[in-house]
This record gives C-alpha cells, structure tokens and sequence, in this order.
C-alpha cells in the first residue's frame, strides 16, 4: 500500500524564490521637484530652500532641460566670497553658482547601484533621467528609507 501526502501540489523549484519588491530608483525618487531657472538670483534660490525645507534642486532651461544642479553648498560659498569682498549677493544670477556638469542617474537603475554611486561621488541628491528628461530627483535619504522598507527580504 501505498503513502499518501496530504501536502498538496508543490511548487516545482522551491530553491528559486521569486521577489517582487520594489528595487528601482524610480520606486523612491521625488517627482514633485522645485526647480530653478539660471536666471534667478542667488537670493531667490536661497529663499526658496529655506521656504520648501530643502537643500537643492535642478536647474532647468527655459526647454525644460536640466542645465545644472544648485546646492547649499553652493550658497555658501556665494555668502562666504560676498562677505569677504565686501559685495552684496541680491543682484546675482544663479547661472554663475550652480554645478554646470551634473551628474545623473537613469530612472531604472536598482537602489543597490545608487547607493554606489553616492558613496563614490559623495553627492546629497541626484538628478534621475529617462530619456534624456529629468523625472525626478533622488537623495541618500530616499535610499536609506528604501534600504529599510527592504530589509525583510531575502536577496538571491
């Protein structure tokens, strides 16, 4: 006589889990970004980081493209050379502050990979591309949140 199993059917590779959590930049960047124009002043853009709670943002021409990055950083340098020369900084464009050559990373890269990126470029944010459009903006802190939404999961 034979043995029963009241197990059930059973899948056919149970060595193989399948995983379905989100990983992608996508899945964690801001969408809703507060952008600047090159011709804004300096103090504008400073303002606007202090209204919004923000550090910085992208720069994006009258197009819609994205031209270059400003930061705090880039703020204070501004502050520390005006104090220095004596110099007032309303009347300054942020053309002459932001970071010109920014660096991007494409919307479908994983969050693993990102994090990479921003531990080998020490960068605070970046600005995430698809297509050649920017479509948001991704932070270390995004990162961080997404690391911590994953931590239950079983990488294979």
């Amino acid at each position: 006589m034979g043995i029963k199993s009241f197990m059930g059917r059973r899948a056919k590779d149970v060595s193989k889990k399948e995983y379905n959590a989100p990983i992608l930049v996508e899945d964690y960047m801001t969408r809703k970004l507060i952008t600047f124009s090159p011709d804004q002043s300096i103090l504008e853009v400073m303002e606007s980081f202090a209204k919004n709670r923000i550090s910085g943002g992208p720069v994006l021409d009258d197009n819609g493209f994205l031209v270059g990055i400003i930061s705090e950083a880039d703020c204070m340098k501004e502050i520390s050379e005006s104090r220095y020369f004596n110099q007032p900084i309303l009347d300054k464009s942020l053309e002459r502050f932001m970071t010109k050559k920014v660096q991007t990373i494409p919307h479908d890269m994983s969050i693993f990979d990102a994090a990479g990126e921003f531990h080998k470029n020490n960068r605070r944010r970046l600005p995430v591309m698809k297509d050649g459009i920017i479509v948001g903006q991704i932070s270390r802190k995004d990162i961080v949140i997404a690391a911590l939404k994953l931590t239950s999961h079983n990488y294979q």
